[in-house]
């Protein structure tokens, strides 16, 4: 059942900002060439789960990284806790991801995802990858939050996004449902339907 606020709705146990369902979102590699894996001064939020799995399948892609991706590794391992005190994927001159790869274009890829989509390995990359520009956050007592980040390098997928009339939550259809489940994700498509008939979307 969701409960509305001000400006978040509940499903289930997760609290998500509206701007979850109302903002329109579809990555624009032409344009990004996929610089939200380079950008930024942490690395990826990752789970100890991920971080034990893909540590068993790092020898699998090492070929696939850079030199200094490869020896941060080697001296730091795959993750790192970061100053927020979150586990975040290991970085490369204070920015890079260690698992980014580039393909003949110059696009920037994730190693983890390639090799899983090559039939390499069976792990996927971290969630919070997939589920971005939609950021998690833990709360006491099992409550989830879920809040759309802004960032100026996906301008370009928020512009593609409302040319084709795709909100974030759609576009992110399947990591949603990795995440939380079929009939999470069901109540969630009944919540946008009924904030959209009530003039809130």
């Amino acid at each position: 059942m969701a409960q509305r606020g001000m400006n978040i709705v509940m499903v289930g146990n997760v609290v998500l900002s509206v701007d979850c369902l109302r903002e329109m979102f579809c990555c624009d590699m032409q344009a990004c060439r996929g610089i939200c894996c380079v950008e930024g001064d942490s690395g990826a939020p990752i789970t100890e789960a991920e971080a034990t799995a893909i540590e068993g399948i790092t020898d699998s892609i090492l070929d696939d990284l850079s030199p200094q991706a490869q020896e941060i590794i080697m001296e730091q391992g795959i993750s790192y806790v970061d100053r927020e005190g979150d586990l975040v994927t290991s970085i490369v001159g204070g920015k890079d991801c260690v698992f980014t790869c580039y393909d003949e274009q110059g696009n920037c890829l994730c190693a983890i995802q390639k090799a899983q989509q090559e039939g390499r390995i069976s792990v996927g990359k971290p969630i919070s990858c997939s589920l971005y520009p939609i950021r998690e956050k833990q709360f006491r007592g099992g409550l989830v939050g879920l809040n759309f980040h802004r960032w100026d390098v996906c301008r370009p997928a928020c512009r593609q996004g409302k040319r084709l009339g795709i909100p974030v939550y759609k576009f992110l259809r399947k990591p949603l449902i990795q995440r939380f489940g079929e009939e999470w994700y069901e109540e969630l498509e009944q919540t946008a339907q009924q904030l959209k008939e009530e003039g809130y979307l």
